[in-house]
């Protein structure tokens, strides 16, 4: 999806990552050509506890090895590149922004996962062909610094009209569209928000009132955002940053001294509802332990252990989600959404338009 860890992790942002291998088991086996060595190819957000994981090797008899290719939308363009000859056998974080792409390419081949009855039906993108499987949500959020509006005596913003009003000149940074997941959720979330036409003026009247536009989560998070314990660190001026409604919990829970109330805000009326998905990649090397593993993914197990580990929400039916969660970063009660459909006939030519605009 995008690091959402709070981890840094060292990608020249903007450029194809050189990705990175983890290997559980024999480093000289290649990948996939042992039956039972299964390769996940993943963004860099990808994380799950050790003992979780030890937990499917010791019950299935497979070895995990994990390839991380930078990005969302960066290891997506690098799987669909080598779909013929593919680099593992499952792919996990392809998300609602960019399905329609990866489904267009033919990166994937049906599976239907044992346990997708337990996956609540809103999640479920490509029921009918089961080419994909849901396995988290999240929210695609601009966060707040309270420090600062406190200081400053000024209500924090809280809808996506909020953010061009004069108050708020110089005070927000976001992702590039073209560049970052994140990025791209905001800007189908305005155009949810506004429609197809009506978005472009609200970006013009954005751009007007000096929203700052960088190549990654990363860089905004943790560089220009003076909410973020980073971001404070690097002189960040930002009080206002496209993120996730997940981001004020890990605030709290990385502290080195645990606050009593995160030192980040929501701000709920600028949501959008971002959904990941796990498939069995075509020409896969290793089919039947792909499919063992993506039904890993949607085991209670995994489900409840991945939103500490990755900052996202479960899909399955009565996963337990932590009590940070709940307090101090609950998922968004009416997020912008966007049929897939929708997203695939617009997105390129939206993000083209985004670009001349703001960028230009």
């Amino acid at each position: 999806m995008h690091n959402k860890t709070l981890v840094a992790v060292a990608v020249g942002l903007g450029l194809v990552a050189m990705p990175t291998l983890t290997a559980c088991g024999s480093a000289d086996t290649k990948s996939g050509a042992d039956s039972r060595t299964v390769t996940l190819v993943s963004h860099d957000s990808w994380a799950v506890s050790k003992n979780v994981l030890q937990d499917f090797e010791k019950t299935t008899g497979y070895k995990v090895k994990v390839l991380k290719d930078g990005d969302a939308g960066q290891a997506v363009n690098k799987a669909i590149l080598t779909k013929d000859n593919p680099q593992g056998d499952v792919f996990f974080g392809v998300d609602n922004t960019l399905l329609s792409r990866a489904l267009d390419n033919g990166l994937f081949q049906p599976y239907q996962a044992k346990g997708l009855d337990q996956v609540g039906a809103a999640y479920q993108l490509d029921k009918d062909q089961h080419r994909v499987t849901p396995i988290d949500y999240g929210d695609i959020c601009v966060n707040y610094d309270k420090a600062y509006f406190g200081k400053h005596g000024l209500t924090p913003p809280q809808s996506f009209a909020d953010l061009a009003k004069p108050a708020y000149k110089n005070l927000l940074v976001t992702e590039n569209a073209a560049t970052s997941s994140p990025g791209l959720g905001f800007l189908l979330g305005s155009a949810a928000q506004f429609g197809d036409t009506g978005w472009q003026d609200y970006w013009k009247k954005l751009k007007a009132n000096g929203v700052k536009v960088v190549d990654g989560w990363e860089q905004a998070y943790y560089q220009e955002f003076s909410g973020s314990s980073e971001g404070r660190k690097a002189g960040g001026d930002r009080p206002l940053v496209v993120s996730y409604a997940s981001s004020p919990p890990a605030e709290v829970i990385y502290a080195k001294k645990r606050p009593s109330t995160a030192p980040t805000g929501v701000a709920n009326g600028t949501c959008f509802r971002q959904i990941e998905f796990a498939g069995l990649l075509s020409n896969a090397k290793n089919p039947k332990g792909a499919k063992a593993f993506i039904d890993f993914l949607v085991s209670k197990e995994f489900q409840e252990d991945m939103p500490l580990n990755m900052y996202v929400y479960p899909v399955v039916k009565g996963a337990k989600v932590p009590a940070e969660f709940t307090e101090y970063g609950p998922a968004a009660q009416h997020p912008e959404t966007m049929a897939p459909g929708k997203i695939a006939a617009n997105r390129d030519p939206w993000v083209k338009a985004w670009t001349s605009l703001v960028l230009k």
